[in-house]
Parts: structure tokens; C-alpha cells; sequence
């Protein structure tokens, strides 16, 4: 094959322009920075940097975003636990100061108004959140823990109870089936009626078995439905329904739901001793608790009777189930069958129903199953919890295939036990105190020259009682306040407990946000050895091409320079 000079020409511009595009290419990624301007020019860095930028984007997000959220929550709900756990490290030492036997009146009265306090306290912090979204309601992050004010909203509450949370209580029977002592005062000590005339006779203490519910004031016209799972070993477990009566806390009869009680006309009132809505048998004018019939003296037809209530007696101004024998010992018996997934036959059931709700009362739909406005709107709550759904939990993303756990529940913090505790012990020292007022009262009567010799003796007799009366409850005080101590420590438990499991997701948070943080810098740097020019070899290569450009033309030009003509 010839080799022409214009073949020699063309083939060393080619070459120059490869050159000189090289230098192009080097003087950009000299000027940008970049290895690349646009993925034709190397498609393997270009798909690598596409990985890599995500992953970085990915991280960023994890590390400047998520975990600072993840952090802030965390760091909130610990303050509000904390604050918690203070007043009930406060209530704790009112209940060892409450157990002294030697307290006096003063003592007792500082008691009081402080553990008032410290009830108004406990759940102040309940409502706390972060960014506008609640901390303890769960996946209702814009709904308050907490009633903010008075309301009328009628509830259909369902309450799972562990049997552990039977118990027995001891109160003091003192009235005289129409007025307590602690009513007496110096206009009625000496009624002639005698509806404020007592015995000592009369004045003695009782226990009894109860299911104290997590409200009180609840509705009278609803009678609760109290009912628990009973079979053989093996299960599963038959649903059983104990007959519930409701009384009110002066003894009336409201209603019952088992037809153990038969009156001879409808509409007849048949009361209980007011005073003792603990009284597991009904005793009124003519009527006896041993299940006596009266009959008509002159056709012999029976006019009235009287049975014994069995079952449970519902008070729902205190919120209480009081229970006979053989309904305790049929509860305390029931357990949870394997053989049936999906139910827990353990728990004991009681839907009730509330509608008049206070400042400060803890929402029904973050604790427990129930209907909101069942007449009305119907909105149903928590009626997956029945089916063994999980618990509301808010996890944040913090990494690839990883996440943190931020909220914590108020069932696990905020627990109506607790306020029902404290209540407990308030109602007991206004108790002290009411009858502690009568004895004064009473006293100052005998021991008034003016008092006339009548008076005095009815004010003799009932400083008797009275006198008896607050014996047995300074007594039942003392015995209070130090199985309040324990409650007390219980509930500190709980709270140690939840503050630890945020403790502990908050030092996961801190590895995981270290670990984020070397991922940051370790993708960073990839990215940029990825994408980035080394300055230092690019200028290199530069020089070279510039040099390799200049020689090329050097020698280029020398060719041209000699034609055919040359050699003719």
C-alpha cells in the first residue's frame, strides 16, 4: 500500500486533535474539580456516584434529622418521668409520716392538704409533647391526655382487671342506718326523731371483698356488666356473668341486673343503713337480710319479700365492686387457657359507664376499650386490643433496617391507681377529721354548764360512738398509710421502670448516632474519591498533554514541509 503525504497529514491531525481534546478534557476536571461532566464520560462513575450520593442521602437524613427528633422526644418524656417520680417519692414520705400513730390534728391536716396537692400534680406533666404531638397518647399525638375541663361525654368503659388487683378492705361501720357520726354537729346532736341518736353498739369494723374500678362519680343508670371466663384445666373457657346490684353510697337501691332482688310493688324503695354501702345484704322498715317473707295477715299472700344480694354490689359514686364470698373465690380462680389464642381468659371484665368527667380526668381512649358517645357519634376505641393487637408504639427510623422506639405509653406511667390510691387516703383523713369535728362538738356540749341535763345525756351517748368510731380509725389510718407505703414504692417501680427503658433506648440512640456519624464522614469521603479529581495528577497530565500537543506539531510541521517535488 502507497503511503501518501496527505494519508501522513491526516493521520497526525487526527492525532493532534486527540491531543488536544485529552487537554480539554484535563483543563476541565482542572477547572471543575470533577472527573466527570456528564455520565457518557465514564458511565461506571456515574452509576457509582448515583449509589453512593443516595446512600449518603440516606445517611444525612438518619443522622441530621431522625435521630435529632428520635433525641428531642426521648430527652422530653425522661423530664416528665422524672417529674413524676418526684412527687411520688413526695407522696411516699406523707405516707411514712401519715403511719406515725401519735399524729395530731395539725399533722394530719398537713397530710391532707399536701397529698391534695400532690394528686393535682402527679398528672400535670401527663400532656406534655414535642412539636405539638403528645408523648404519652400513643398514636393520638393530637389528642390531651387529660380533660381540660368539666364535661358531659358518656363513656361505655371496658376495664381488663388481673385478679391480683382484688383486695380486701377493712371500714368502719358508723351510723345508725340513717346519718353518720361525722354528721353530728351542735344543731342536731340532740334531734328527737333520733336520725342523728348512735350506739356503740353500732360502731364496728368490717372487711370486705372489692374491685376498685379506675373511676369514680360513674353513671347510676347503667348497671356494670362484671363477667369472667371459668372451665376446666385444659380449657377453653366458658364466659360467665356475675348478677351486679347498684347501690348508691347512702344505701339506696338503684337497680340490679341478676333479679335477685323482689319487691312486692314496683317503685318501693328498700334501703340499706346509710353509711354502709359495703353492706352485702339489704335491711329496711319490716324487712329483714335473712330473706324473710311478709304476708298479708288476712289472705296470707305474700306482700313483700327480701332476699339476700348475691354477686356484686356496685357503688358508683366510689367506683367499687363489692363482692361476696363466692363471686371473690370464683374470680381469684381465673386463669388464661393456651388452647385459646386470641382471648385471655385471666382477666376479669367490667364494662361500665361514665359521663359527667372533671378537669383533670384521664381520658378513657388511651387506657382502654371503650365507645365514645354510644347514643350519639359511637366512635369506637381501642376495640383492636381485643383481638391482641399491639400496643401503640412510635419507632423512628435511625438507620438502614433499624429503628428506635421514642414513646412511652401513660399505662405505663400515668396509671389511675395511682390517683385512686391517694384518693383512698384523703377520703380516710376527712373521715378522721369529720368525726375527729363531732367528738370536739360534743365535748364542749357535756362539758358546757348551759347544756341542759337532757342534752347532755344524748350528747354522752353519742360522744360514746364517736369516741369509739375515731379509735378504730385512727387505727384503720395507721394500717392505711403503711400498705401505703408499699403502693407508694410500687408505683416508683413502675416509674424507675419506664425511665429505664428510656434510658435505654436513648443510649441505643447514641451508639446508632455515632455509628451514623462514621458512616456520614466513611460516605463522604467515597464520594469525593469517587467524583473528585486529584488536583495534583490532573495537573500532571496536563502538562504532559500540552507537552506531548507542542511536539506533536513540532513534528508534524517537518513532515508537511517535505513533498514529492522534493525528489523530482
Amino acid at each position: 500500500m502507497r503511503i501518501t503525504n496527505k494519508i501522513m497529514q491526516d493521520n497526525a491531525l487526527s492525532n493532534i486533535n486527540q491531543n488536544k481534546v485529552l487537554q480539554d478534557k484535563l483543563s476541565t476536571q482542572m477547572a471543575s474539580g470533577k472527573k466527570i461532566m456528564r455520565p457518557s464520560d465514564d458511565p461506571v462513575i456515574a452509576i457509582r456516584a448515583l449509589r453512593l450520593r443516595s446512600t449518603l442521602s440516606d445517611v444525612k437524613q438518619y443522622h441530621d434529622k431522625n435521630v435529632e427528633d428520635a433525641e428531642s422526644w426521648l430527652e422530653l418524656t425522661e423530664s416528665a418521668i422524672v417529674s413524676v417520680n418526684n412527687v411520688l417519692t413526695d407522696m411516699y414520705d406523707q405516707c411514712v409520716k401519715g403511719s406515725n400513730s401519735d399524729l395530731n390534728t395539725e399533722a394530719r391536716e398537713a397530710i391532707l392538704e399536701a397529698l391534695r396537692e400532690l394528686k393535682n400534680e402527679i398528672y400535670a406533666t401527663g400532656d406534655a409533647d414535642y412539636a405539638g404531638r403528645g408523648l404519652f397518647t400513643g398514636y393520638r399525638t393530637s389528642t390531651k391526655l387529660r380533660f381540660e375541663g368539666d364535661e358531659k361525654l358518656q363513656y361505655s368503659i371496658t376495664e381488663k382487671i388481673d385478679k391480683a388487683l382484688m383486695d380486701d378492705i377493712t371500714y368502719v361501720k358508723m351510723d345508725n342506718g340513717k346519718n353518720s357520726i361525722g354528721e353530728i354537729n351542735a344543731g342536731n346532736y340532740n334531734d328527737a326523731g333520733g336520725e342523728y341518736a348512735f350506739q356503740d353498739t353500732e360502731v364496728y369494723p368490717q372487711t370486705v371483698h372489692r374491685i376498685r374500678l379506675s373511676y369514680s362519680g360513674l353513671d347510676a343508670n347503667v348497671v356494670p356488666n362484671l363477667s369472667y371466663y371459668s372451665g376446666p384445666v385444659n380449657g377453653p373457657g366458658t364466659l360467665q356473668t356475675i348478677p351486679v346490684t347498684v347501690i348508691s353510697k347512702y344505701g339506696q337501691v338503684i337497680g340490679n341486673a341478676g333479679g335477685d332482688i323482689e319487691m312486692g310493688n314496683p317503685g318501693d324503695t328498700v334501703k340499706v343503713e346509710k353509711g354502709d354501702p359495703y353492706l352485702m345484704t339489704m335491711e329496711g322498715p319490716k324487712l329483714s337480710a335473712t330473706g324473710d317473707v311478709e304476708r298479708d295477715p288476712g289472705t296470707g299472700d305474700v306482700i313483700m319479700e327480701t332476699k339476700p344480694i348475691t354477686g356484686a354490689v356496685f357503688i358508683p359514686e366510689t367506683g367499687e365492686l363489692i363482692l361476696d364470698d363466692a363471686t371473690y373465690k370464683a374470680l381469684s380462680s381465673v386463669r388464661d387457657y393456651q388452647s385459646t389464642e386470641g382471648v385471655d381468659e385471666g382477666k376479669i371484665s367490667v364494662t361500665y359507664s361514665k359521663t359527667d368527667w372533671k378537669e383533670g380526668d384521664l381520658k378513657p381512649q388511651h387506657y382502654f376499650e371503650c365507645v365514645e358517645d354510644p347514643l350519639g357519634k359511637n366512635i369506637k376505641h381501642n376495640m383492636e386490643t381485643a383481638k391482641g393487637a399491639k400496643d401503640q408504639v412510635i419507632a423512628y427510623d435511625v438507620g438502614f433496617n433499624q429503628e428506635v422506639r421514642v414513646n412511652t405509653l401513660a399505662s405505663e406511667v400515668y396509671t389511675h391507681s395511682i390517683g385512686r390510691d391517694v384518693d383512698d387516703l384523703i377520703g380516710m383523713l376527712e373521715q378522721v377529721g369529720d368525726v375527729e369535728a363531732a367528738v370536739a362538738t360534743l365535748e364542749g356540749i357535756v362539758k358546757d354548764e348551759k347544756t341542759s341535763n337532757a342534752d347532755r345525756i344524748a350528747a354522752e351517748k353519742n360522744l360514746e360512738a364517736a369516741n369509739k368510731a375515731l379509735t378504730l380509725l385512727k387505727e384503720k389510718m395507721q394500717v392505711s398509710f403503711e400498705g401505703a407505703i408499699t403502693k407508694m414504692q410500687n408505683h416508683q417501680k413502675d416509674t424507675t421502670l419506664a425511665l429505664t427503658n428510656v434510658g435505654t433506648r436513648s443510649s441505643k440512640l447514641a451508639l446508632v448516632k455515632n455509628r451514623l456519624a462514621d458512616q456520614k464522614t466513611n460516605f463522604k469521603d467515597l464520594v469525593a474519591d469517587n467524583e473528585q479529581a486529584d488536583t495534583a495528577e490532573v495537573a500532571t497530565d496536563l502538562a504532559s498533554a500540552k507537552l506531548a500537543y507542542d511536539a506533536s506539531l513540532m513534528a508534524t510541521g517537518k513532515i508537511t514541509e517535505s513533498t514529492l517535488m522534493n525528489f523530482i
